[in-house]
Order: C-alpha cells, then structure tokens, then sequence
C-alpha cells in the first residue's frame, strides 16, 4: 500500500486552516447553533484556527448584540489595546491561500509568497479602493527589502519565517523599486512577469486577468461579430487548412483581446540562460517604452496581412455588442480610439478593474472561500447582490466583504 506524503512546502497551518474549514462546514448546519457557536465558526471561516477562550468571549459579546459583520472584523483585525483576537492567520494563511492562485498558471496554491500575492494582502488589510490592484503604482514589502526587481526571495523568506503579515507589510510603490517600468498595479510585478509575460505573445497576461479578476474565461466572450481588424499576423487563418475554423471559433476570441492585450505592447520577462536552459527565477520584467516587443511580430508569415502592432493603444470593442453585459464604466476612456487614456496597461486595468464583472467577480470569491459553497438558493444570490451593491458604495473594501460574508454564513 502506498503513502502518500504533502510536499515539504506545505505547511502546517495550511493544512490545518483546511481540515478546520472542512469540519465547519460538515457541521454547519446539522445543530442550531447559539451566539458562542456562531461567533466560532466566524473565526473558523476567517481564520482556518479556533479562536482562544479570550477572543471567543469578545465576538459572543458582539454576536449576540446582534452585529456578527462587527464580530467578524474583530477576528481579522488586531487593533490593539483590549483586543483579543489575532487577526493574523487571516492575512498569513486565509489571504495567502486566497490570492496565490492567480498569481502562476497552473492555479495553485502551494506556490510560495510573492509580490503580487504581499500586494493584493496589503490593499485589503489597509483597506484601500480593490480595484487598483489592477492598475495603481503599489507595492508592499517585509523589512528591509532587497534585490526585489530580480528575485521574489525577499517575500519567501517572510514566509519562511513566520512572519505576521497584518504586521510587516509596508506599502511603497512599484516604481521606486524598477524606475523603468510603468507602472500598472499586479499586473507589472515581477511574480505576474514571470507566470504571465514570460516568452508567449502576452495574450496569457490578458486570459489570466480576466479568469482571475472578472470570472470570466475567453469562451464566455467570444464573439465572432467583432471587427477582426486587430487580430494579430500570427493566428493563422486557415488553421489545418480550414478557413471555417478560423471564422466560426479563432476569431471570436483574438478580435477582442487583440486590442486589448495590445496595452502590454512593451512589456517583457527578460531572463538569463544557464548553459542551454532558461533560469526563469533570476529573471526580472522588462519595458521598452515606444519599442513593440519582438513578441508581438513573431509567426508573421502565419497571415502576413495581419495586424502588426504598432504602439501600446488598445482599444476595448466588447463595450458595444453582447459583451457589453461585463457592465463597462462610462466615464472611462475605453471606447474607440479617444485620445486620452487608451494607452498602455495601466489604463486597460483600469477598464477591466472599473466593470460591473469585475465587482461582481470579487464578491463571488469571497462568498465561496468563506461559505464554502457558491450560491445556491435565492437567499445566497440575494446576499451575493446587497454584498455588491456594499462594495461599490464602501469605496471597494475587500476586508469587509469577508466580514460580511462571515456574518451571513454564520448559521442559525
């Protein structure tokens, strides 16, 4: 009979913020639960760990004053004074394990802290607007940062060591750490570069944004009434000699993330060789303003009459036709060729980050990583919208939607 053995970088708490999940909700709803019960299985949902007699005692307290959101912040925040709980092994283990996923391709979670995953906890933990994960100059780091725009170990040594990420992580900006780039939230970490720009066409950096931050995969979106104009000379028209493949399956895709993945037209993960083979951990990302990455022209001979990308302007066609439905912001400079705001990555996150799917994106993620469940009844959904319609108007908080999340999942 054999064995089978986690790997060594899975850690403890890891597996132990799972099994607690998956006992809180095998028992959830087989007994009616009091405020004490209900007050634990916020902080089990939240945190992964039983809460000590101290910290269970302060969310009774407020549980049973009839404000569990209240409770739920105070199982994720340690603010000092006469708090008893934690709050740690929310941003240690919960958020981690939450954001790791949409940081490498393979959606893994055993993948170690990084500056993409640091990042998106420090936004939530100082509860900034979410959506300029996706394209503001933020960064977070440990103490004493080094070597950050060619290596990520700065950030696996703090996981390494334990260290309490409600505490230590610092806010700075990306552009005091790589003064060449421009800058555009996650999207131009070196994590992201790595997992996203490395070698391809940059087409993934585009795919796995929009799976990650939109719930939406290209299949969903694609259309084949779109103009083709700005699909790329290196999807061949004919593919295996059929032109109807082309028609009725390529292009519904490539001609609307052409233009829109044509913001990362400069953007690159340069990486050494080690003898004949790549050394991807020693890379760092690259930006080439007002020079197309070679990327973007290659199998040209593919279709020759193609488009060849010239600059970084994108333009975002799905706002008029069926996907029009992602609910794109007005006021945002997306549509055609206006003059101001349509180039480069920042802005495209911008686009992608101010959508009503992308809203509706994050609330579902944190319904389903808290309830352990996605909606299943009228009551779910309902939740789900007064959740959305919270988040918009509580300037995108991600923090409290996983208090409002603990609060409506904490049984009767």
């Amino acid at each position: 009979m054999s064995t089978k053995i986690f790997p060594q970088s899975i850690s403890q708490k890891m597996v132990c913020a799972a099994l607690a999940l998956v006992l809180s909700a095998t028992f959830a709803g087989s007994v009616q639960a009091g405020p004490r019960e209900q007050a634990k299985r916020i902080h089990d949902r939240l945190t992964g760990v039983p809460p000590s007699a101290a910290c269970l005692t302060q969310l009774e307290a407020k549980v049973t004053a009839g404000d569990a959101v209240g409770a739920a912040m105070d199982a994720i925040t340690n603010d000092g004074g006469g708090d008893n709980c934690i709050g740690k092994e929310f941003y240690q283990v919960t958020l981690k394990n939450f954001i790791t996923p949409w940081t490498n391709e393979e959606q893994t979670v055993f993948a170690p802290l990084n500056d993409y995953t640091a990042t998106v906890i420090g936004v939530i933990r100082d509860g900034y607007d979410f959506r300029r994960i996706l394209y503001d100059d933020i960064l977070y780091t440990g103490p004493s940062p080094t070597n950050l725009a060619s290596s990520n170990a700065h950030y696996k040594a703090l996981e390494d060591t334990g260290a309490d990420l409600q505490a230590v992580l610092t806010e700075t900006t990306q552009s005091a750490i790589s003064p060449t780039i421009a800058p555009a939230g996650v999207l131009t970490t070196r994590a992201a570069a790595k997992a996203f720009f490395v070698d391809g066409t940059n087409r993934a950096m585009f795919r796995f944004t929009l799976l990650n931050h939109l719930c939406t995969d290209l299949e969903q979106v694609k259309d084949a009434s779109y103009s083709p104009d700005r699909v790329r000379q290196d999807v061949s028209r004919s593919p295996g000699g059929d032109s109807r493949i082309y028609m009725n399956a390529c292009v519904g895709c490539h001609n609307g993330m052409d233009p829109l993945t044509q913001a990362f037209a400069y953007y690159d993960y340069d990486y050494p060789m080690n003898g004949n083979e790549p050394d991807y951990d020693a890379g760092q990302i690259a930006y080439t303003p007002g020079a197309v990455q070679f990327k973007y022209t290659i199998n040209a001979n593919n279709f020759e009459h193609g488009y060849v990308t010239p600059n970084d302007e994108w333009d975002n066609y799905w706002r008029t036709g069926s996907n029009s439905a992602l609910g794109w912001d007005s006021a945002l400079p997306g549509k055609g060729r206006i003059a101001d705001g349509s180039n480069g990555a920042a802005s495209m996150g911008q686009e992608l980050a101010h959508s009503d799917a992308f809203a509706r994106c994050q609330v579902e993620k944190v319904f389903k990583a808290v309830c352990l469940r996605t909606p299943v009844d009228a009551g779910d959904h309902a939740q789900i919208g007064t959740m959305i319609a919270d988040f918009r108007n509580d300037n995108y908080k991600l923090k409290q939607v996983f208090a409002n999340s603990a609060a409506f999942c904490k049984g009767s």
